[in-house]
């Protein structure tokens, strides 16, 4: 099976790309430089024809950006996907589309699971859960994988609003789980050799770190996990970004678990390695395929 990788700059693509060239997959990536100004025209000049399986690595998880640049994150969340999934009904090829948290609405009292329906009220949601729905009927060979919050996210968000401050203000409200980008680079690759072994699995499934949690009890375990944050001080206050976030964003990952014997990990023991994963550096190699504006 051949497997093409689509990403950007950011460190999940590059995991996903290293974990899957440890199989014995043909790999191929595919480098979107700019996705707020992709030529879908271009796309059938870049996706090669034997391509089997179409993995988007484009995972975007932040809400707060979502509602500064609606438009940007419109072509990140929806339409790439979107322009993805045409190319490849016509082609016959299978496509893996990240999904988040974000199109529910936080209302129920329990974990929510993969036949829930969306109720997003942020931009993120809207248009990530739009993009599932109109998937799922575009091409029936596919793939849906939700995800909890992003751990590095928060990591960057935290040591952001902590740099000259003192106090850091997180609610205990708001409750979910972390997951890492190692950790969501290990499910990917559980979910491609599936597909490779000709199992029809295909729809939504949902993944996230093993450790329910309030968003303050997170900032205290990133504060007390980065040295330079120790003079930091977090309080359960609300803060005003938190007005994006649903307060239950809880995920049932039984699914995915019995589909692809895929457990559910601790975040804890990778937040140090999530912050080393944050200050690399990361570009495309020479190798590395780009679809240009």
């Amino acid at each position: 099976m051949n497997v093409l990788v689509v990403h950007d700059y950011g460190p999940l693509g590059r995991l996903v790309l290293e974990t899957l060239r440890e199989t014995s997959l043909p790999i191929r990536p595919l480098l979107i430089s700019k996705p707020e100004g992709v030529d879908f025209s271009a796309l059938e000049d870049w996706i090669p024809e034997d391509t089997d399986l179409i993995v988007n690595a484009l995972w975007h998880s932040d809400p707060e950006e979502a509602e500064r640049d609606p438009e940007a994150i419109r072509q990140w969340a929806f339409s790439i996907p979107m322009a993805l999934a045409e190319y490849a009904r016509g082609k016959n090829m299978a496509l893996l589309q990240l999904s988040t948290c974000y199109v529910f609405d936080g209302r129920k009292q329990s974990a929510y699971i993969t036949s829930n329906p969306g109720h997003p009220f942020s931009q993120l949601g809207n248009w990530q859960w739009e993009c599932e729905q109109a998937l799922r009927t575009v091409l029936p060979r596919h793939l849906i994988l939700r995800t909890g919050w992003s751990l590095e996210r928060f990591i960057r968000k935290i040591s952001a609003s902590a740099k000259g401050a003192t106090q850091l203000e997180l609610s205990s409200r708001h409750r979910g789980q972390p997951v890492a980008l190692k950790d969501l680079a290990r499910v990917i690759r559980a979910l491609v050799l599936q597909i490779d072994c000709g199992a029809e699995v295909w729809g939504t499934y949902q993944y996230a770190g093993a450790e329910e949690i309030s968003q303050y009890e997170l900032g205290q375990a990133i504060v007390d996990a980065l040295p330079e944050l120790e003079d930091v001080h977090v309080v359960d206050e609300v803060p005003e970004w938190a007005r994006l976030e649903p307060e239950n964003t809880t995920l049932g990952c039984t699914k995915v678990r019995n589909t692809f014997g895929v457990k559910q990990l601790p975040w804890r023991t990778r937040l140090k390695e999530e912050a080393q994963l944050i200050s690399q550096a990361t570009s495309g190699t020479t190798a590395d395929r780009k679809v240009l504006s």
